[in-house]
C-alpha cells in the first residue's frame, strides 16, 4: 500500500495555472484548491474575475480560495461579498491584516456572521490564530490558514505551533486549520501525525507524493544512476 493511502490529512493544491489545476482536479486525493494573487501574477493572469469563473466551472465540486486584493477593510468586504457569489465551492481568502497592521478581525466576524465562507490566510502567530478563532466561533465552514514553511524559514519548529493553534481552534468547531507553504514533502505526513485538518501545496511537490513508502535502497540505486547517465550524456572526461 502506498503511504498516500493511510493520510487522513486533506490535500488542496495550490496554484494558478489552468492546466495544472486540472491536473490536479484529476486526481481523486486533492480535495481542493487554493490561490492568490502572487501566484495569480506569476501565472500571467491579467483579468482576475474572468480566471476565477473559467476555473470555478471546470473545478465545480470541490473548495476554491480566491482572494480579496484590497488594502482597505471597507474594499475588503465589498470584493469579498462579490466573490462569495461565484460559486457554492467558493472560500474567500481575507489577510489576517492589512499592510498597516491593522487586524482584520472585526472584518472577519462580519463576514463569518453573514455567511461567508472564509479562508483567514497570512497567520504565523498564535495570537493570531487566538483571535480568528473567536471571529469565527459562530460562523459557518471555514479555514485558518497559518503560514508553518514561513515560520519553519525563520528556525522555528512549527510542529508544536501548530499542534496549538488545533487547541485554540476548539472554540469554533466548523473552522479548520491549514497548513500553509510547506517547504517538503514531510510536511504532509507531519501534518497528518498532528491531526492538521487540510495541508496546501504546490504541483511540484504534489507530484512528490508517488515516492510515498518507496524502498530507499532501490531508490539510492536510482539517484547513482541518475549521476552516471547525467555525466555520460554531457561527455565528461579526466
Amino acid at each position: 500500500m502506498n503511504a498516500l493511502d493511510d493520510l487522513k490529512v486533506k490535500i488542496y493544491a495550490d496554484g494558478a495555472d489552468r492546466d495544472g489545476m486540472l491536473e490536479m482536479y484529476a486526481k481523486p486525493y486533492i480535495q481542493g484548491f487554493t490561490t492568490n494573487p502572487t501566484l495569480m501574477k506569476k501565472a500571467g493572469i491579467t483579468d482576475y474575475k474572468a480566471f476565477a469563473h473559467e476555473i470555478l466551472q471546470a473545478i465545480p465540486d470541490r473548495p476554491i480560495s480566491f482572494e480579496v486584493f484590497a488594502d482597505e477593510f471597507t474594499d475588503m468586504e465589498r470584493q469579498a461579498l462579490e466573490i462569495k457569489t461565484w460559486g457554492e465551492n467558493v472560500y474567500v481568502k481575507i489577510p489576517v491584516s492589512n499592510t498597516r497592521r491593522e487586524m482584520a478581525y472585526d472584518l472577519i466576524e462580519r463576514l463569518s456572521g453573514a455567511g461567508v465562507h472564509l479562508n483567514v490566510t497570512a497567520i504565523l502567530t498564535l495570537e493570531q490564530v487566538q483571535n480568528v478563532a473567536d471571529a469565527l466561533k459562530d460562523g459557518p465552514d471555514s479555514i485558518v490558514s497559518v503560514f508553518a514553511g514561513r515560520i519553519a524559514d525563520t528556525g522555528v519548529d512549527p510542529v508544536p505551533v501548530m499542534q496549538k493553534a488545533l487547541t485554540l481552534l476548539e472554540v469554533a468547531p466548523k473552522a479548520e486549520l491549514l497548513w500553509a507553504s510547506p517547504r517538503e514533502v514531510l510536511n504532509i505526513y507531519q501534518a497528518d501525525n498532528i491531526g492538521c485538518h487540510i495541508i496546501t501545496a504546490t504541483n511540484d511537490l504534489l507530484r512528490k507524493l508517488a515516492l510515498g513508502g518507496k524502498d530507499l535502497a532501490e531508490y539510492s540505486l536510482e539517484t547513482v544512476q541518475m549521476f552516471y547517465d547525467d555525466a555520460q550524456s554531457a561527455g565528461y572526461t579526466l
